[in-house]
């Protein structure tokens, strides 16, 4: 009797057990049922995934909501940002709730990169080699719109006839590029002279060639194999040219000249009127890299120059000013200083004087009225270019309110001389208390032989009663005879 007792309990505590679970089915389903019927109803408009690229707008295409048969879609609220700008994937909410009820629904938005790096190759795609070289690389650049710079994730694979670069950015769009070669010397060797490509030389003087250097790109150093063509005979007054050529095993050929313009040493206009014992330091062709050390002597010294400028790098202009505000006078010489330009024609001379008299006035406020020819005003270099300029020239500028200055002493700094006690004695045996001494140097770069010398040139005439002064519009006029 007790058995059946125990099994009768245990069946009713399984129908008990299974009465429950479907209670808890039916309530489960009622919510269901309810919440299908009774939550807001929520779907995307478009995709569930978009995909735009980098800097591509974000259209925003919203959702359709209903409740209970009403349109609701104006009260989803959307959340989330998409950044255009930055690859990656972002995540727009939109999110309503009724009641009980909250549903929500979510859009996925990829930014990506498409857009492919650039390779910007200098030189261009095709570059001649030297044919018994290796290519040297002249330079190359990645750019990727997202990226940046990628120069260093470039890739080279060299072949015999060809280089190509390659690179991949971080969203991996890749980009080849590829450089062929030509083996083959096309390009001329450079020849280099030394000193001016002008040189003046007095007549029955000696004429000691300045020297000058040969390169080549695939022979390199070729100043040996070069051939000169030309005398200078200075027992006649004239222009005497020498050549100087050189050929390369391609058979690539430069030539290139120097005038040497042989003049009388008495092509000078006598004074009337002499300031004795005076010396006039004129400095031609700058301001260059030693015109702060040639203004740091004559300011130690307490002497005053003048400085016949040309149009040299803006990055000089402060030395102009420090030329004006140390007392020195500042002349106008030349902007461009290229005879085949100033002497083409009178108008092109006027046309660079004013543009270097434009420069100087915007640097010292004021349009200087002292003035030198390129080459002086007995030049010959001209006639080649327009017969007979010289005579207008001289005759204009003075028309024009100008005081023209060439010299009677030359330093020969941009001729023969080939140091500082060249350049000392050129100066030093030519002065003279009976005479007003011009005396014509240059501050054109690396003319550390006039640099070197000027201290004791100085001292030279201070100890043998000289006085040094800037020229002025009231300095007696020391010009040449004028040959074209």
């Amino acid at each position: 009797m007790k058995k059946n007792r125990v099994v009768s309990k245990k069946k009713k505590i399984n129908k008990k057990f299974i009465k429950l679970i479907g209670i808890a089915f039916i309530i489960i389903t009622a919510i269901i049922i309810s919440g299908w019927f009774f939550a807001p109803h929520v779907s995307l408009i478009g995709k569930k995934e978009t995909v735009i690229a980098l800097n591509e707008e974000y259209k925003e295409e919203g959702v359709k909501a209903n409740y209970l048969g009403k349109d609701i879609s104006k009260k989803v609220k959307i959340e989330g940002t998409v950044d255009n700008q930055k690859v990656g994937t972002y995540k727009i909410y939109y999110r309503i709730k009724k009641g009980i009820f909250e549903v929500e629904k979510v859009r996925k938005v990829k930014v990506i990169d498409n857009i492919k790096p650039e390779i910007n190759l200098e030189g261009g795609l095709t570059v001649n080699v030297c044919p018994s070289k290796k290519y040297e690389e002249v330079g190359y650049r990645a750019i990727d719109n997202y990226d940046g710079d990628i120069t260093d994730k470039v890739s080279i694979k060299e072949e015999e006839d060809k280089i190509t670069y390659t690179v991949k950015d971080s969203s991996g769009n890749e980009t080849s590029v590829t450089r062929s070669f030509i083996r083959e010397d096309k390009e001329k060797p450079i020849i280099t002279l030394k000193g001016e490509s002008t040189i003046y030389v007095d007549k029955g003087g000696i004429y000691n060639e300045p020297g000058f250097t040969a390169t080549d790109n695939c022979e390199g150093d070729m100043t040996s194999k070069v051939e000169i063509e030309g005398t200078v005979d200075t027992s006649s007054i004239g222009n005497k040219t020498i050549t100087y050529k050189v050929i390369d095993k391609a058979k690539n050929e430069t030539t290139i000249t120097r005038n040497v313009y042989v003049r009388s040493p008495q092509a000078t206009v006598p004074n009337t009127i002499y300031k004795n014992s005076m010396i006039y330091l004129t400095f031609d062709d700058g301001p260059s890299n030693i015109t702060s050390q040639i203004l740091d002597v004559l300011k130690k010294k307490n002497v005053k120059a003048t400085f016949f400028v040309i149009g040299a790098s803006d990055s000089l202009n402060y030395l102009i000013k420090r030329e004006k505000d140390e007392g020195h006078t500042v002349a106008l010489h030349s902007y461009t200083h290229q005879y085949d330009v100033v002497y083409k024609s009178v108008d092109n001379y006027f046309a660079d004087l004013n543009k270097i008299s434009d420069k100087v006035e915007g640097i010292i406020g004021e349009r200087p009225k002292i003035i030198r020819f390129p080459g002086g005003g007995s030049n010959l270099v001209s006639v080649q270019y327009s017969k007979g300029i010289m005579t207008t020239l001289t005759n204009e500028v003075l028309a024009r309110g100008y005081h023209y200055f060439d010299w009677n002493i030359d330093c020969n700094d941009a001729g023969g001389a080939k140091n500082k006690e060249e350049v000392y004695n050129n100066v030093v045996n030519n002065l003279s208390h009976n005479k007003t001494n011009v005396v014509l140097m240059h501050d054109f770069s690396n003319n550390y032989k006039t640099l070197e010398a000027l201290s004791d040139i100085i001292d030279y005439g201070l100890q043998n009663g000289y006085t040094f002064a800037a020229i002025d519009m009231n300095t007696p006029l020391v010009r040449h005879r004028v040959y074209n």
